[in-house]
């Protein structure tokens, strides 16, 4: 195999993108406005001010603003593990014998091991700014916790982190790592505030959800003087910082002459498939380009496949403003699905928008034993252990990468290779030992969490 392309596409620290994109500036039509959770009316930017820092809340709200500047700060901090490489992956073409061309963006070369200190840095600079004196956060796998956790650290920020309790048990070794960065970790649902005890109340036994923790999470928020919430992944503020990704993988494609026919990312929020895709959106809403987009989901918690786009709550004590969105349902509690930051039962309201209107181009829910099947597989080759959210998209490149083998077709594939899986360790034991089962639920189950659905008068009856 002719390797005129390197291994490793590198960009210097000069070259890295100095501004944000944000990809609401190009859509066709904006997604539909966020509802007051209590008002049910659309909320507007001084209801936002009290959860977020006044700088996200701005950003979260526009979608005029093409490009935002990235404050030194945080620049400065990017340096730290950025620019990140995009790799060809050769020896996985190699052993799929396939024409197709495999180049993966590698956001795993932190200590967090994924792509959320991309925007965990952003946030908690822009709280600091603002003069804020502690954030509270929710985590699922434990990624964001961890991301959060280091850039808290690095700007000297108190931080408590409400992660998935399910997760928690699963991955006690990022409960370490958050700990030693200084966060305060609670698993949820908890006793530590009203809506947990609720929820505990309501659901006993129960693992919790994504949904649940950010419920906690903003309570103690909104609770405690100078502090404030942020979330790794959904919001439009999240969206927009993640861009770096797909600006840098642009740029060091176009230094090798290439650009991607296939554009695959593993999809839970939305910050990974938006992170990668957005440059390349930007050509497709042009005219410009047409590439063919993938959005990557667990079998177990399908939100963009098998749920319905509506307003719903993002999370389950109902106390964040509605987002019209592909959704389960806030009352949809998943199974204890390795993949913990795919376990979110909603859609970025963006990417739903974006996938409602036919831009997005598919959505696919794979089975965890599959996806373990893939990550393995990728791991021999390419030598990287990949979380299991991450191996979604390895799980549907390889199986592109074979119908172009079948095909004849010499198509070239990116995908977004956002974490690593070393803390997921007991996930590939039981993959290993044959122990690894696969849940999907029944329409039965999932009609619980769409009878939750809200009602909005004039808008969702």
């Amino acid at each position: 195999m002719s390797r005129k392309v390197p291994k490793h596409i590198y960009l210097t620290e000069d070259q890295m993108p100095k501004q944000w994109y944000n990809l609401r500036a190009d859509m066709k039509e904006a997604h539909d406005p966020y509802i007051h959770p209590g008002k049910m009316v659309p909320v507007e930017l001084d209801d936002l001010t009290p959860v977020f820092c006044t700088e996200l809340a701005k950003q979260e709200a526009d979608n005029t603003t093409r490009y935002f500047d990235i404050p030194e700060g945080v620049q400065d901090f990017y340096k730290i593990f950025r620019p990140s490489p995009v790799i060809r992956a050769y020896e996985l073409e190699k052993a799929l014998n396939t024409p197709a061309k495999i180049y993966y963006k590698f956001e795993g070369n932190n200590t967090s091991g994924s792509h959320k200190l991309n925007s965990a840095a952003a946030q908690v600079y822009y709280a600091k700014e603002q003069g804020l004196t502690s954030l509270t956060t929710e985590t699922g796998a434990g990624q964001w916790g961890t991301a959060l956790s280091m850039a808290c650290a690095f700007y000297d920020m108190p931080l408590t982190v409400f992660m998935v309790k399910i997760s928690s048990e699963q991955k006690p070794y990022r409960k370490a790592i958050i700990e030693t960065f200084g966060a305060h970790l609670i698993p949820s649902p908890s006793n530590t505030t009203q809506i947990g005890r609720k929820i505990l109340e309501d659901h006993p036994g129960t693992g919790g959800s994504l949904g649940c923790a950010i419920s906690e999470a903003i309570e103690k928020a909104v609770t405690t003087p100078g502090c404030r919430y942020v979330l790794g992944s959904v919001l439009n503020q999240v969206l927009l910082h993640q861009s770096i990704i797909g600006l840098e993988a642009k740029m060091q494609l176009e230094m090798v002459d290439e650009y991607p026919d296939i554009i695959i990312g593993c999809a839970g929020g939305g910050s990974n498939l938006g992170g990668i895709m957005a440059p390349f959106m930007q050509d497709k809403l042009a005219g410009t380009k047409n590439p063919y987009f993938i959005a990557v989901e667990p079998a177990s918690c399908p939100s963009m496949t098998r749920g319905k786009y509506a307003y719903d709550f993002c999370d389950t004590g109902h106390v964040t403003p509605l987002a019209k969105m592909y959704t389960l349902g806030a009352d949809f509690i998943p199974s204890a699905n390795h993949a913990g930051g795919l376990r979110y039962h909603g859609m970025s309201p963006m990417i739903s928008k974006l996938y409602h209107d036919g831009y997005l181009d598919e959505a696919r829910a794979i089975e965890q034993s599959k996806v373990f099947e893939a990550a393995k597989f990728f791991a021999k080759h390419e030598t990287i252990l990949p979380a299991p959210e991450s191996a979604h998209a390895i799980r549907v490149a390889i199986d592109e990468a074979i119908k172009c083998r079948e095909e004849g077709t010499a198509k070239t594939i990116l995908f977004n290779l956002t974490g690593t899986g070393y803390f997921d360790m007991q996930a590939y034991l039981d993959y290993n030992a044959g122990k690894m089962t696969d849940y999907i639920p029944t329409d039965a189950d999932l009609a619980v969490g769409f009878a939750g659905l809200p009602k909005i008068p004039g808008i969702q009856e």
